[in-house]
């Protein structure tokens, strides 16, 4: 952590970073049910209160955020650490929310049942050039009842007009980015640790490639005790997925080989995103100690859409 800038502090399990254009980044704080904005000097202010569990967030063609709201977890505190543990007591289900940042409204743009589709954990999402977006949902586990949801991937329209489940089934994603060229969908599996490549074939369709553990290409799965978490591309096609266990950020090329591994020092390393003139400023989520650490990146971020 040693070229690290810790900007801020006292978050309450910090996801979802979005650099805006000044400076600034907006994060969701899922333990708190709120989405943030933390400015250079560290200084923070709340943007909107979702409730629930606000996870992924995106900017959309409208200037205002989306975001993934997973209905709530309870939480676990052992050794300064923060985590997730199950499904919330209060659990007020999945939706996709959108949210005006200069008035902090927030409107339900998606919730389950809307479409046919189950909506149990939204996590993740990006936009693509066609002004749609695709989200995954992580699904919830109940240990009272012992059960892990089953659950998939999405595509929905910004104005509300359609929502599909794509790719089903997918075993817990996270994590979920779009090659430069948009021809290639990534998803990021926390519990099998598995980065999986799917194949855009028009506005959120994929073809019916598929590896041994069922829809989408195996890419790339690596060994030891460890999670993936979220994920950001690098301009040149590199995945950049959080990873968590083994504390930090490993970046994958398009052909599934290790090319680095950016270690911090929070088990709970979550999500990462790229800005400034150059887009190699990255900021980092450390989710379990509840801070947003910044750093310079040896190659660009991609330019998000928005």
């Amino acid at each position: 952590m040693a070229d690290f800038e810790i900007v801020a502090e006292g978050l309450r399990f910090p996801e979802g970073p979005v650099a805006m254009p000044d400076g600034s980044v907006i994060l969701t704080e899922i333990a708190n049910g709120r989405i943030t904005r933390v400015y250079p000097d560290g200084r923070k202010e709340t943007v909107a209160e979702t409730g629930g569990g606000p996870n992924g967030l995106a900017l959309g063609p409208d200037g205002k955020l989306y975001c993934c709201n997973n209905g709530g977890f309870e939480y676990v505190e052992s050794n300064g650490y923060l985590a997730p543990h199950g499904i919330a007591n209060d659990y007020s289900g999945g939706r996709i929310e959108r949210i005006d940042i200069a008035t902090g409204k927030v409107e339900v743009l998606y919730k389950s049942g809307d479409f046919g589709c189950v909506l149990r954990g939204p996590n993740d999402i990006v936009f693509d050039a066609h002004g749609g977006f695709w989200f995954t949902d992580h699904g919830k586990v109940d240990y009272v009842k012992r059960c892990h949801d089953i659950v998939g991937i999405f595509y929905a329209k910004a104005d509300g007009s359609h929502l599909e489940e794509v790719i089903f089934p997918s075993y817990n994603p996270n994590g979920v980015g779009l090659s430069p060229d948009g021809s290639k969908l990534y998803a990021a599996e926390t519990y099998t640790c598995r980065l999986t490549q799917f194949n855009v074939i028009a506005p959120g369709k994929v073809d019916d490639a598929a590896g041994p553990g069922g829809p989408g290409i195996p890419l790339y799965r690596p060994a030891g005790y460890k999670f993936f978490d979220s994920l950001a591309m690098e301009a040149n096609g590199n995945i950049c997925v959080a990873t968590i266990g083994e504390c930090g950020i490993s970046v994958v090329s398009p052909q599934g080989e290790l090319v680095e591994f950016v270690a911090t020092d929070d088990i709970f390393t979550t999500n990462i995103c790229f800005g400034g003139a150059d887009m190699q400023d990255a900021w980092i989520t450390l989710s379990g100690s509840g801070r947003l650490a910044k750093t310079r990146w040896n190659r660009p971020g991609l330019k998000l859409q928005y």
